[in-house]
């Protein structure tokens, strides 16, 4: 018959030093997970906080500072592709609109919604500083000044620095407006830009012919 031998050395308990140092060692292993763990959750609420997004004041929901410039929503910034409403009156890019635009844009934007179009703003007031820093992004990016003109007005000649221009966001709504604008005086200013709107007619007058771009102006 033959006898089956066993591994003595696996079979002998291990003495209890031994697996108090497993034990410490899987401890270690926790912790550093953990800690780990832990850091990179901050630095991702870190980086949160950073762009200023998501959050629950006017600042947070407009993008904070902008990433290229860094003017905020006191300078009347509105992130790129974002909007906000028309009656957000505490916000600079509607409250230093023109009262008398400002008051016509909110017309308007009810009497839209009534008819169930979704009326947001894009822009509105923009301080002089910050509409500098937009013409100097649009010379970078077309390569001269009169062509970036085209589409972004010197803070001498622009009439979101003066507060009496606002552009509006969705297709659906700009359409809507082209077409009762007048009604409570606002116009359609540039032909290229079907989303800037100006108060350059009286309530239910003719609207101007427009220009063929901001450097018309």
């Amino acid at each position: 018959m033959t006898t089956r031998r066993t591994n003595d050395r696996a079979m002998t308990p291990q003495p209890p030093r031994f697996r108090r140092r497993r034990l410490l060692a899987a401890a270690v292993v926790v912790v550093i997970t953990l800690t780990a763990l832990l850091i990179g959750a901050l630095a991702g609420l870190g980086a949160l906080e950073a762009n200023g997004r998501p959050g629950d004041t006017p600042t947070d929901a407009l993008g904070g500072l902008h990433p290229d410039t860094g003017y905020s929503v006191e300078d009347g910034y509105i992130e790129d592709g974002e909007s906000v409403s028309p009656f957000a009156d505490e916000l600079p890019a509607i409250a230093q609109l023109e009262p008398e635009l400002r008051a016509a844009m909110q017309d308007a934007a009810r009497a839209a919604i009534a008819d169930g179009y979704e009326f947001v703003v894009t822009n509105g007031w923009r301080s002089a500083a910050y509409q500098q820093s937009l013409l100097d992004a649009a010379i970078a990016e077309y390569g001269s000044a009169d062509e970036a003109r085209r589409y972004v007005a010197s803070p001498e000649t622009s009439k979101h620095v003066t507060g009496e221009a606002v552009d509006i966001g969705r297709t659906d709504a700009n359409s809507w407006l082209s077409q009762h604008g007048a009604d409570y005086g606002l116009c359609q200013t540039y032909a290229n830009e079907m989303w800037h709107f100006e108060l350059a007619t009286t309530p239910g007058g003719e609207c101007p012919a427009q220009l063929s771009d901001a450097s018309a102006g």
